[in-house]
């Protein structure tokens, strides 16, 4: 009922403070753009306020002139400050005209009125705002969330003049890494997503209503992992994705070519651009992680003098936008108002300082705030990773130790990994049915470690306090019998016998007496070792090297626990079966492909990890 109540309160709020006004903005090739205006009443020539917009492929609504949401803006902090907050249907969505395409191609040399993309829409937007809506002071800023957080960082490239601060939160910067694909490893939980992304509008369709709902899967369990396995082959989906574009697009399109890199953002970045940007991720975001840590980086390489600032809290996809009181995890508790920090003391900074201060930088905003998801505390780093990083290797020993000295003799060991009977990527099935995942991303880890298809290497009981702030690259040599393999690594924190329940668990029955956290995951298809652009099959039998970088860390491994790193090559149905077998298209597999194999690690293996002194 309090939710309810603040709710209404918020929406009572909007409607005696704003004015909504929807109107078409004109892009420069005659598409029209639903866009929704919420414009204080007391906004005049003379008490001007800077525009703050979010485009977004979700709706806009509530649509109609009286219909007010519950909320303007990224936060009530923001919303009671006074800005015009602006909304905007994207292209072949809901309200707005236009094709609807999937993480829209940029073109850097734009000849013509037809070359369009969400740089130059976002362009043309800003510049029907500050000519048309009364009471603006000529400064714009962008934010948003996910897909929107993509589309934020796409209209980075805009380069409009007026855009003076863009923060996308969770972005997607390349699909080949983010949500539908990591490393080009199919991600099988977002099969239930596809009749949202993959179904086109009506052309003639205007009515704001959600036009793919009929195309939803109705699965009849709420088992995900049992009706996935049950669907068999990736190639039986079509029994439902026949003619959703999409999935087609994915399915005919399994390396990394050039239908997959002309929808990459990073390669576009450049040093023309003067916004100042601040882009948010969770450090357990299952959806978009590669993203902000790598629009951050590739922006600080491209143009270090601009303003770039990054924030890396303790959340889920997104779970910044609102505050839960006590923050946690899965069963992982990290403090209490988390997001209302971010959201005073950071996000509405750097808001304000652009779009209504001085806007010369001086923010008094560290480069990089980070929160350490081992110490449950905010840090702040003049540049990320921290300059004082330094590497160290720990080795996969062929008697499951995990050590910082490689081993002196020869050694390996090994799994039968059998795509017949998957290693499950959580315990919780009632989460395998949802939009996507989410709490796998910290989940205890004490479940598939004791599988015989799970390799496991630890530390002895640290004696200190260890941080891992930075990036972590693993370096496998493994050999198969079959001719393709996953391999799947986690970085895990092994909690102390006499660790204590907190007071908040979500799950009665959960213990976090030696509790296995899960800190950081990723996965590997041996296929794209060498190049995601030509996959190559692996020799039975013969020595391999398999590297790939898991997504930066900021953990401390306090005293008293351990370190512990699993290798296992199934992870379901997060993470679609490789056949281990080669073949072209392993979304085309029959059932015949999918063949139990031997998968070996070698004690030369290691994990390179930053560590902060």
């Amino acid at each position: 009922m309090l939710v309810c109540h603040i709710a209404f309160a918020q929406q009572a709020y909007v409607k005696e403070h704003f004015n909504k006004k929807d109107v078409y903005i004109t892009m420069r090739d005659g598409v029209r753009l639903f866009t929704s205006i919420y414009i204080p009443k007391d906004a005049s020539k003379q008490n001007k306020y800077p525009i703050l917009m979010q485009r977004t492929c979700y709706s806009v609504g509530p649509y109609g002139p009286d219909k007010y949401p519950g909320r303007l803006g990224p936060s009530s902090e923001i919303m009671k400050e006074g800005y015009i907050f602006v909304y905007q249907d994207v292209r072949g969505r809901y309200k707005s005209e236009g094709t609807w395409t999937n993480m829209t191609p940029v073109i850097d040399n734009k000849k013509g009125k037809t070359d369009v993309d969400e740089g130059s829409d976002t362009y043309d937007t800003i510049d029907w705002l500050i000519k048309n809506v009364i009471g603006n002071n000529g400064r714009v800023g962008q934010y948003g969330i996910s897909y929107p957080g993509f589309y934020t960082a796409a209209g980075i490239l805009s380069n409009h003049p007026a855009l003076k601060a863009s923060s996308p939160g969770a972005p997607i910067s390349d699909f080949w890494f983010d949500d539908f694909h990591h490393n080009g490893a199919f991600i099988e939980g977002y099969f239930f997503t596809f009749p949202v992304f993959g179904v086109p509008k009506g052309k003639a369709d205007t009515t704001g209503a959600s036009w793919f709902a009929n195309k939803m899967i109705n699965p009849g369990t709420r088992d995900g992992y049992q009706f996935l396995l049950d669907l068999g082959p990736l190639k039986n989906a079509d029994k439902y994705y026949k003619d959703n574009f999409f999935w087609q697009e994915t399915i005919d399109h399994p390396n990394y070519d050039e239908f997959w890199q002309k929808r990459g953002l990073l390669k576009h970045f450049n040093n023309k651009s003067k916004t100042a940007v601040m882009t948010v991720g969770g450090w357990f975001d299952a959806e978009d992680l590669s993203g902000p840590l790598n629009i951050y980086k590739t922006i600080e390489k491209k143009n270090p003098s601009a303003y770039n600032t990054i924030v890396m809290g303790p959340f889920g996809h997104g779970r910044w936008s609102q505050e839960t009181g006590h923050t946690l995890h899965s069963n992982v508790y990290f403090g209490d108002s988390i997001a209302t920090f971010y959201q005073k003391e950071i996000e509405a900074k750097f808001f304000r300082h652009f779009l209504k201060g001085k806007g010369d930088k001086a923010t008094g905003l560290p480069e990089a705030y980070m929160f350490n998801t081992g110490k449950k505390e905010w840090a702040t780093f003049d540049k990320w990773p921290a300059a004082n990083a330094e590497h160290k290797k720990f080795y996969l020993a062929a008697d499951g130790k995990l050590t910082d000295t490689q081993p002196a003799t020869p050694g390996s060991m090994s799994y039968i990994s059998d795509p017949m009977k998957p290693v499950p990527y959580t315990e919780d099935n009632s989460s395998t049915m949802g939009f996507t995942p989410f709490n796998y991303m910290s989940e205890d880890q004490r479940f598939a470690g004791r599988r015989p298809d799970v390799l496991v290497y630890q530390t002895d009981v640290l004696t200190d306090d260890i941080t891992l702030g930075g990036e972590i690259m693993a370096n496998l040599k493994i050999a198969t019998t079959g001719t393709d393999a996953d391999f799947i690594v986690k970085l895990i924190d092994v909690y102390p016998p006499d660790e204590a329940n907190h007071a908040f668990m979500p799950n009665k029955s959960i213990i976090l007496s030696n509790y296995w956290q899960m800190v950081r995951s990723e996965v590997m298809p041996a296929r794209f070792r060498k190049s995601f652009e030509k996959p190559e099959a692996l020799f039975a039998g013969q020595k391999a090297d398999v590297n790939f970088r898991l997504q930066d860390v900021l953990h401390t491994f306090k005293k008293g626990h351990r370190i512990m790193i699993q290798v296992q090559s199934t992870w379901f149905p997060i993470v679609a079966r490789n056949p281990q077998k080669f073949v072209e298209n392993p979304y085309k597999a029959n059932e015949s492909d999918y063949i139990k194999a031997t998968e070996t690690v070698f004690n030369d293996s290691f994990i390179d990890v930053q560590i902060l002194k």
